[in-house]
C-alpha cells in the first residue's frame, strides 16, 4: 500500500474525519498542500498534535497504542455508528431490488492500525522494514472495525477486501485479521492484493504480467469493478483511510477513516 512519497498528512485535517463520509468530487476534501511562499508547519509540532490525536502511549513491551479515549477512538466511533445504520438499511433496501449487497474495506489503516510502525521511524517508508512489520501479523485493529466487518456480514453483505498488499504478504494479512477478530471471508476470492507479476485480466489497462503502471485509484477502483460488473455485487459502502481507496466509483456509499500519519496518491 505504502509509496516513497509518503509524508505526513496535516493533523488538523484528518481531526473532521468524525464526518466520514464524503461526495462525489470532494476527493481532496480536508487535504491541504503547503503553499511555498509561506513556511510550512512545523514538523515537530505536527508530531505533537498527531501523538495527542492518537493519545500515543508506549505499552509494557514498548509498543506504540493509540488510546480507546482518544479525538481518534472517538472518530472513529462517530463513523461506526453512521456506517452501521446505512449498511442495515441499504442491506435490506439492496435485497428488495433484488441485488446482492456487498462492502468493501481497505486493510492498512482502515482494519489493521500501523502506529507503531509510524511512529518507530519517524513517519518514513521503507520497503524492507514495512514488509518484515507487516509480515510479523500483529498490528492492533483500528478501533471498531473489526467489530465492523462482523456486523455487515450478519446483515447479510458479501464482505471483501481491496488492499496494496503484495500477494507475498496474503498470510500474514490473513493471520492479522484473524487475530483481531476480523475473520470473514479472508479466502483469495474476497481479499485482493496487488500482483504485479500476475495481475487480473480486469485490470489489462493498466498492468499486463510483470508490467505494472495502474495508480492506486486504477487499481481499487478497477477491482471494485469487478466486483460489481463481473461477481454481480451491489458495493453498498467502500471504506478506506485513504481518499485513493475511495475514488473512481463503483460504490453507493464511501467512508474515509482518519489518518494524519501518511498520504497515498
Amino acid at each position: 500500500m505504502h509509496k516513497p512519497l509518503r509524508i505526513a498528512a496535516i493533523a488538523a485535517a484528518c481531526a473532521v474525519a468524525g464526518a466520514g463520509l464524503y461526495g462525489a468530487g470532494a476527493a481532496t476534501a480536508g487535504q491541504s498542500t503547503a503553499n511555498s511562499t509561506h513556511e510550512p508547519y512545523n514538523i515537530g509540532l505536527l508530531v505533537k498534535d498527531i501523538d495527542t490525536y492518537y493519545g500515543t502511549t508506549a505499552d509494557a513491551d514498548g509498543v506504540y497504542q493509540a488510546s480507546p479515549d482518544s479525538p481518534y477512538a472517538k472518530d472513529l466511533a462517530r463513523l461506526d455508528s453512521a456506517a452501521r445504520r446505512y449498511i442495515d438499511q441499504a442491506a435490506r433496501k439492496a435485497r428488495h431490488k433484488g441485488e446482492k449487497p456487498a462492502v468493501v474495506f481497505d486493510i492498512d489503516d482502515t482494519l489493521l492500525l500501523s502506529l507503531d510502525y509510524e511512529k518507530r521511524y519517524n513517519y518514513t517508508y521503507n520497503a524492507t522494514t514495512w514488509a518484515d512489520y507487516v509480515n510479523r501479523a500483529d498490528r492492533p485493529a483500528v478501533f471498531g472495525s473489526p467489530g465492523l466487518v462482523r456486523y455487515a456480514e450478519k446483515k447479510g453483505v458479501e464482505v471483501f477486501y481491496n488492499s496494496g498488499l503484495s500477494e507475498a504478504q496474503r498470510s500474514a494479512a490473513v493471520e492479522n485479521l484473524k487475530k483481531v477478530g476480523a475473520e470473514v471471508n479472508l479466502d483469495a476470492d474476497h481479499m485482493f492484493l496487488k500482483d504485479k507479476a500476475n495481475p487480473p485480466s480486469y485490470l489489462s489497462s493498466c498492468a499486463t504480467p510483470g508490467t505494472w503502471n495502474c495508480t492506486t485509484v486504477q487499481y481499487k477502483s478497477g477491482t471494485r469493478k469487478h466486483i460489481e460488473d463481473d461477481l454481480g455485487y451491489e458495493i453498498v459502502a467502500n471504506f478506506g483511510d485513504q481518499y485513493s481507496d475511495l475514488d473512481g466509483g463503483h460504490a453507493d456509499r464511501t467512508y474515509k477513516l482518519p489518518n494524519p500519519t501518511y498520504f497515498v496518491s
